[in-house]
């Protein structure tokens, strides 16, 4: 089964980094607030800038976690890379 590491920029130009089977679904609740992330109550979600897949749940949270330990400059290094 395969799982998707994504990231969202807001509004206010955050990013916000999590995991899901359907990206494209998990992006509209985000986006509608009818089961998205809390982080979202203080900013809108505006696009979906990076995207990784991985074939099991473990392996998308362990590289979840790395991203979400990386500095806002390496993050966008990363985005960068895959334009």
């Amino acid at each position: 089964m395969t799982w998707y590491v994504y990231m969202i920029r807001t509004e206010k130009n955050k990013l916000y980094t999590g995991i899901a089977r359907d990206y494209e679904r998990r992006f509209l609740e985000h986006l509608s607030g009818i089961g998205g992330a809390k982080f979202f109550r203080s900013d809108t979600p505006c696009e979906l800038v990076y995207l990784e897949e991985w074939d099991n749940r473990s392996l998308a949270s362990k590289r979840e976690y790395e991203i979400k330990q990386l500095s806002r400059k390496a993050k966008d290094k990363l985005i960068q890379s895959i334009l």
